[in-house]
């Protein structure tokens, strides 16, 4: 069976992808402008053609758009920059970073973290992609520790098998915890959705 080239080099800084292979964070091209990806997610229908739905934030503007391309149809990529930075503190530009090897500083906006903004810790290191020394997305460590700061009392007889049960984060998330995690507790949680892993080791 015959295969694209998945990736064939056209200019200094942008290549060309298959939709499928876009993920969130890379940037793309279209009509001269450039767009941060959101989100990117591929539909296999057991009939008819398998699609990628790219949500978008133009970089000029900050537009938000939507496409929808054939899974296996190019798309432009501009090449960006990936660098781990320290998390420093927030101000009203947004949420300053340093680079620990070079010192170089950069705020990254609101809207680049997103929700998981709550997740951000002083000290806390991040893999933050610049494009022409712009940020244009961030990637927090995929799990961090929460302590639990409020959830309903264990009950006798309760085993961890039982349904879980909302629970209060130090940091204001809420998530679910099995029945036998007390306030107190220190439990591990992923960025990316606040969904409970496990009881914290320390």
């Amino acid at each position: 069976m015959y295969e694209a080239p998945r990736i064939l080099k056209v200019q200094d800084n942008i290549v060309k992808v298959i939709a499928s292979q876009i993920r969130k964070g890379n940037v793309v091209e279209i009509d001269n402008q450039l767009l941060v990806v959101l989100k990117a997610e591929s539909f296999f229908p057991g009939k008819g053609t398998p699609t990628t739905q790219i949500d978008m934030r133009r970089l000029s503007d900050g537009v938000k758009t939507v496409q929808r391309y054939r899974t296996t149809e190019q798309v432009e990529r501009a090449f960006i920059e990936t660098k781990p930075y320290t998390y420093l503190y927030e101000d009203a530009h947004g949420f300053a970073f340093m680079n620990m090897e070079s010192y170089e500083q950069v705020s990254v906006p609101a809207d680049v973290i997103g929700d998981q903004s709550v997740y951000l810790a002083e000290s806390m290191e991040c893999q933050i992609s610049l494009y022409n020394g712009v940020p244009v997305a961030i990637e927090l460590p995929a799990r961090v520790v929460l302590e639990v700061t409020e959830t309903e009392p264990v009950t006798k007889g309760q085993t961890a098998s039982s349904s879980y049960k909302p629970a209060t984060l130090s940091n204001g998330q809420r998530t679910t915890v099995p029945p036998h995690i007390s306030a107190g507790t220190r439990v591990v949680v992923m960025t990316e959705d606040g969904s409970y892993v496990e009881r914290a080791k320390d």
